[in-house]
């Protein structure tokens, strides 16, 4: 059988010629899901979707030509990192990869508005992975450069958080009307704490499910009680999973206990396997933001409803989005 061929675009609302300087993201930083409303999600999504097009006729296009990103990363990384680099390398553009920071200048003292200083001497955009809480926002009160916030602490992710909504949307082809249930790590798991947080701007139900020890932290179950979204607390995953559309599963995060013996009590309180999966809907999907350590069965993989590896390039298409918007291209 053949396959589809996308048409060849004439005219397009979302990838102009020359900088779009008036665009909605253009020379503006992305530190966390709070800066976004619907409108800007759509335009978003709209430039995902026609990058996964290009992707899909021409592989690589030059769009960013010329372009520079330096990837700033504190903490170990390998899918972020990648996507971030395919993202820019797809659109034409140069990457400078920094993933060993310890062995840098930061192992002689160098502050971090300091290291961000200097690089952006050298990159029009930085990507920036830091182990503290509101290291992105530090960052960018002393860059004149775009900064992209990959990961601060147990605090955001917020292009993680862009791309698994891509991926509901893609997937269910609708947003509002969603019932989304989070499994697992929700204290530490920073996908779920800006996911849920996105998630606001519409019309869903949230379940969260976790250990006693895991559970999603009170400041952001409040901070969501106020915009009315209604949300269920329970450690049971029965309870809940016959109505859940969008089941998303973390993993428990080891290195952020201080004692191993806290970590191996809870470490396989939760495995979805093919039994668990016949509770569920039909139609939902299964989401994970990798990487996975036992959570999910290797044999879920075979099912059409597991989208964990589908979400992953969904990720490459956003982030080529953010790239291009933050660089005036879209």
């Amino acid at each position: 059988m053949a396959s589809h061929v996308p048409p060849i675009r004439q005219h397009s609302p979302h990838l102009p010629f020359g900088d779009h300087q008036t665009a909605p993201l253009y020379g503006r930083d992305i530190l966390s899901v709070k800066q976004f409303n619907r409108g800007d999600l759509e335009y978003i999504f709209g430039v995902a979707h026609e990058m996964s097009e290009m992707v899909r006729r021409v592989g690589t296009f030059d769009l960013l030509k010329g372009k520079i990103l330096a990837n700033l990363f504190y903490e170990p990384s390998t899918r972020t990192s990648a996507s971030f680099t395919a993202a820019m390398e797809r659109l034409g553009g140069s990457v400078i990869p920094i993933n060993e920071v310890r062995y840098s200048s930061v192992s002689k003292g160098e502050s971090l508005p300091d290291t961000v200083r200097t690089l952006e001497a050298y990159a029009d955009v930085i990507v920036l992975r830091h182990p503290e809480v509101g290291s992105a926002a530090l960052a960018a009160q002393y860059a004149s450069k775009p900064i992209i916030n990959a990961g601060d602490g147990v605090g955001e992710h917020p292009t993680q958080a862009l791309l698994d909504l891509f991926t509901v949307l893609e997937e269910m082809k609708r947003l509002d009307g969603l019932t989304v249930t989070m499994l697992g790590d929700l204290k530490f798991g920073r996908t779920v704490h800006s996911l849920s947080r996105l998630l606001t701007l519409f019309n869903v139900k949230l379940n969260y499910v976790a250990p006693p020890s895991q559970r999603m932290p009170e400041e952001i179950v409040a901070e969501i009680a106020e915009t009315g979204v209604p949300q269920k607390e329970t450690p049971n995953l029965e309870e809940v999973l016959a109505e859940t559309d969008v089941l998303y599963v973390t993993r428990i995060q080891k290195e952020r206990f201080a004692n191993p013996d806290d970590y191996d009590a809870i470490k396989g309180a939760y495995v979805i396997t093919p039994e668990t999966m016949k509770q569920a809907k039909e139609e939902m999907i299964v989401m994970h933001p990798l990487p996975r350590v036992g959570e999910i069965a290797i044999e879920v993989d075979t099912d059409p409803r597991a989208a964990y590896f589908r979400q992953v390039e969904y990720g490459l298409y956003v982030r080529m989005a953010l790239l291009a918007m933050v660089l005036g291209k879209a």
